[in-house]
């Protein structure tokens, strides 16, 4: 694997995703199918993996993608690669900040920026929804309900809506996410 692929990939997806690690994982879904890394498949598991461990989405996809793409070095690449460009802008801005706020320019792009950031959230929410849940990869491809997923998915939404209502506060994203691997395991084995 070439890791000047790997760093310039991900200095790219850092560079233009603004909005986020929710955001940022339809550049990343992009890039790597583009670059034929990954099946749709694999790149959902990454994704649930990287939303299951500590830290940015965006930082631990780079370094599922870069480690399975290039092992350590790979990983460092790609993780230097989308961190890079943040820290270079969000330096740039501290330096500034209280200069440019108070322009009417900077206002509108940011105000501009805030829809496009939601929709790509979206956008990835849906495509994810329509591949894990109903097995429609592309234009092309057939409905394959997937009955267990729709459980799954009613279920969480149920015991997160009736936490929040009953506590008044949310539950965990955590226990979220704990609860439902118990419940992949459950419904669709070991």
């Amino acid at each position: 694997m070439n890791y000047l692929i790997l760093f310039l990939t991900f200095l790219k997806i850092g560079a233009v995703a603004f909005g986020g690690g929710y955001a940022i994982i339809a550049f990343i879904r992009d890039e790597c199918l583009s670059h034929g890394w990954f099946t749709e498949e694999e790149l959902l598991n990454f994704i649930a993996v990287a939303e299951s461990t500590p830290g940015p989405i965006a930082v631990n996809m780079a370094t599922f993608v870069g480690s399975a793409q290039g092992g350590f070095f790979g990983s460092l690449c790609a993780t230097v690669g989308v961190v890079l460009p943040a820290f270079v802008i969000i330096l740039l801005i501290a330096t500034v900040l209280t200069r440019v706020f108070k322009y009417r320019g900077v206002k509108a792009t940011l105000n501009g920026i805030r829809p496009a950031i939601v929709a790509l959230v979206l956008a990835t929410a849906l495509t994810m929804l329509l591949s894990v849940v109903f097995g429609i990869k592309n234009l092309e491809s057939s409905p394959e309900i997937d009955y267990r997923a729709i459980l799954v998915f009613f279920i969480i939404a149920a015991v997160s809506f009736t936490y929040s209502k009953v506590r008044k506060n949310k539950l965990s994203p955590i226990l979220l996410i704990l609860f439902s691997g118990v419940l992949g395991v459950l419904f669709y084995g070991v």
